[in-house]
């Protein structure tokens, strides 16, 4: 039976760098969480088909002709063929000049820029050729689908509607030229548009007014939408034709930018699950310490230094103020993330429990520092000073590595079986050490580099001694001949050269035995301990395809890192987002989205092939 949930994959991506919303191609906005990206959602109906949502579209037609982004923006058009006409809707959050020049922001920490978000979800539609019927339906259902609305009229008549629920001070307001009428939790508009008619609706949910006519809506998309081609312009982009992947991550990774703070969220989205009708759904709203050095490569890399700098001092600001660092913070610095579960939401395709908070906060895990840490050496080759706030952040949390590395962890993908010795952790403490003696020289302590330098090599013989199994091949963790996709991390931190055999070894067996279709999973889950009955089946890691190609690069593997990258990409979904995981057979995206994490890896990846194709020119590969 047809499932009622669209594919994960196929959701459109809409952010005002504050907050995001998903819309199916439907039409229907299944996703909305305000006023920020972790609060509680008014639309979930991505969640359950009763959390709430919010229809623009033709009357009798749901599935349209063809769905794209307008070039070089997160502006989403939609184009809908009727027995009867065409019509195109664009769906968009509002960016705006910078709102606070009488007041100080409340939430702001960064230096101000030029914009700022609007708090307005935009929908515009406009019929370019015979008659269409064209329907609206909001339904919010506040707090996880918790809350029902209340729909009130305003001033404004039948073009403007307030919803309103018990127990939350948050009002949604809908504004229309379209003439709305309310059943129950739903307000409802219809209308016959001819050839070169229009009509708007903007849902707004802050003091900021919407447009409240056709013109002024798309006066202010327009503005949008040369806000989006005006950031992507800084960008240095190889002219190649993977460009296009280069630039919709970059656009990916700036929506999912909480602009106040410049935290990194990992995801737009809660408890999609991992495996179909799983229970390894989980909260990613949140800001992983482990994304900070492949973040500042990947914003480095493509010339946005600015947001590279932001991420960078949002992760200072809490490795300054918390002695011990978590493996995440909530986007405004939180650290309490407590796990609760929805029993009232049925979950993605029946896949519960659904969660919101993630109590993984709370795992040690040992990569914090080598990340922290990397963070840092790349943000300081980008100038040519190391201050002294962030010498003393970063000694502490060498310091930690140092004291700390010689524990077992929950590692990289944060199980919740019994912690372990995992190899990449490892690999991770001796980054943080290395990194830190490298700083230190430019700093001018020799002494400190000295005495750093004799335990990252104490480090580096331990994991030597105790990780790699009697092939060559490095293992998951100490305990184990098992393979984890994480070890691709040795050659890709500089902890081994390429031309090493074991990370050649180490490589070509995680392609080879830790593969399915050439596509790469984490881990072998009969022989990892993830605290849960479901560890038989899962979809390939997408990041970890993409670390596979970026580490065939490395040892010459170049024709086979031409072939992986470019089925990576043939993956990606209609309209280039991807999720965590991806079923190799069916091409189904799992998990959830769109996954910051492999955009970032699909970053490195790709310029480590523009990089091979530059360097040996394009006869290397048939």
């Amino acid at each position: 039976m047809q499932s009622p949930f669209p594919p994960i994959e196929d959701y459109g991506f809409l952010s005002d760098c504050e907050t995001t919303a998903l819309v199916a191609p439907s039409g229907n906005v299944e996703w909305l969480c305000v006023p920020r990206i972790d609060s509680p959602s008014v639309f979930a109906a991505m969640l359950d088909r009763d959390a709430g949502g919010f229809r623009l579209g033709p009357a009798d037609i749901v599935v349209p002709a063809d769905r794209r982004y307008l070039p070089g923006t997160s502006v989403l058009e939609t184009s809908w063929g009727t027995p009867t006409g065409w019509i195109i809707v664009r769906d968009v959050l509002l960016m705006g000049p910078w709102h606070h020049e009488e007041e100080l922001s409340h939430t702001h920490r960064r230096a101000p820029t030029d914009y700022d978000a609007d708090h307005v979800l935009l929908r515009t539609v406009r019929c370019v050729t015979g008659e269409v019927q064209v329907t609206l339906e909001c339904e919010p259902v506040f707090d996880y689908g918790r809350r029902g609305a209340r729909w009130a009229y305003t001033n404004h008549v039948y073009h403007q509607g307030v919803a309103r629920a018990a127990g939350t001070d948050l009002e949604l307001a809908l504004t229309t030229d379209m003439r709305i009428g309310f059943e129950g939790g739903r307000a409802t508009a219809r209308t016959l548009l001819k050839e070169g008619d229009t009509r708007f609706c903007a849902l707004t949910w802050t003091e900021h007014p919407p447009p409240y006519t056709y013109g002024e809506a798309q006066a202010r998309l327009t503005w949008t939408a040369h806000h989006w081609q005006h950031w992507l312009a800084r960008g240095n982009f190889p002219d190649h034709r993977f460009r296009n992947y280069l630039e919709r991550s970059a656009l990916t990774l700036k929506g999912l930018t909480f602009a106040p703070t410049g935290a990194l969220a990992a995801a737009a989205t809660t408890s999609l699950p991992e495996t179909p009708g799983g229970e390894r759904n989980w909260d990613y709203r949140y800001s992983w310490i482990r994304d900070a050095s492949w973040a500042l490569w990947g914003l480095y890399t493509l010339g946005f230094e600015w947001e590279a700098n932001d991420f960078f001092y949002f992760i200072a600001d809490v490795a300054e103020r918390d002695l011990d660092l978590q493996i995440m913070y909530g986007v405004g610095g939180e650290r309490d993330l407590d796990e609760e579960i929805l029993d009232h939401l049925s979950g993605y395709e029946g896949a519960r429990p659904v969660r919101i908070g993630n109590a993984a906060y709370q795992h040690r895990q040992n990569d914090v520092w080598g990340a922290v840490l990397d963070a840092v050496y790349l943000h300081t080759k980008s100038r040519d000073r190391l201050d002294e706030r962030i010498w003393r952040i970063l000694k502490r949390q060498v310091e930690n590595a140092i004291t700390h590395w010689k524990e077992p962890d929950r590692g990289i993908w944060e199980i919740r079986g019994e912690p372990k010795h995992f190899t990449s952790s490892k690999v991770m403490c001796w980054v943080a050490v290395d990194r830190g003696v490298r700083l230190a020289r430019i700093r001018g302590d020799l002494v400190l580099a000295a005495r750093w330098r004799k335990v990252a090599n104490e480090i580096h013989a331990d994991i030597c001694a105790h990780a790699v199994d009697e092939r060559g091949v490095f293992t998951a963790h100490y305990d184990t001949d098992a393979l984890d996709a994480s070890v691709l991390l040795i050659p890709l931190m500089g902890f081994l050269p390429p031309d090493d055999p074991r990370v050649r070894a180490t490589v070509m067996a995680v392609a080879d035995e830790l593969s399915v279709d050439e596509m790469v999973l984490r881990y072998q889950p009969g022989k990892t301990d993830e605290g849960f009955e479901d560890v038989t089946e899962e979809g390939t890691f997408t990041i970890c395809s993409f670390w596979l190609v970026s580490a065939f690069t490395l040892i010459g593997e170049h024709v086979r890192a031409r072939r992986l990258c470019q089925k990576l990409l043939s993956f990606a979904g209609p309209l280039g987002l991807y999720a965590e995981e991806i079923d190799p057979r069916s091409g189904r995206h799992l998990g959830n989205f769109p996954q910051a994490f492999t955009h970032l890896a699909l970053i490195n990846a790709v310029i480590h092939v523009i990089d091979v194709e530059q360097r040996e020119g394009p006869s290397l590969f048939p």
